[in-house]
C-alpha cells in the first residue's frame, strides 16, 4: 500500500509562486510514474503534470506549460510541482497520484494511489 501526502498549498496573489510537495511511503517510489491533478469546485479532476519513474520524461497540460515544473527526488521519495506566474484560474485542490505502470498518463483513472490533496488559492 502506498501513502501519498501533499503539502505546500496556500493563499497567494496572482503572479506569485508556490512549491507543492508529495511525499510517498509504503512502496517503491522510484518504480512509479507520478502525476499532479487539480479539481476546482464544481469541476472534474483535471490533469496538470506528470513525470516518469526516472524523471527523464515529463508532460504538462497546455494551461500550465511554461509556468509549472514537475520534478522528483527518488532518494527522498518526493515529487514536486513548482508553480510560477500563478493565475486565479489555478485555484483548486491539487492532488498527486502514483501510477504503478510507470507510464506517464493524463487520465486520473489510470492512477493507483492518491493523496488527500492540498488547497491552492490564487487571489486577483
Amino acid at each position: 500500500q502506498v501513502q501519498l501526502v501533499e503539502s505546500g498549498g496556500g493563499l497567494v496573489q496572482a503572479g506569485g509562486s508556490l512549491l507543492l510537495s508529495c511525499a510517498a511511503s509504503g512502496g517503491t517510489f522510484s518504480s512509479y510514474a507520478m502525476g499532479w491533478f487539480r479539481q476546482a469546485p464544481g469541476k472534474e479532476r483535471e490533469f496538470v503534470a506528470a513525470i516518469s519513474w526516472s524523471g527523464s520524461s515529463t508532460s504538462y497540460a497546455d494551461s500550465v506549460k511554461g509556468r509549472f515544473t514537475v520534478s522528483r527526488d527518488n532518494a527522498k521519495n518526493t515529487v514536486y510541482l513548482q508553480m510560477n506566474s500563478l493565475k486565479p484560474e489555478d485555484t483548486a485542490v491539487y492532488s498527486c497520484g502514483a501510477d504503478l505502470r510507470r507510464i506517464i498518463s493524463r487520465i486520473p483513472g489510470e492512477y493507483d494511489y492518491w493523496g488527500q490533496g492540498t488547497q491552492v488559492t490564487v487571489s486577483s
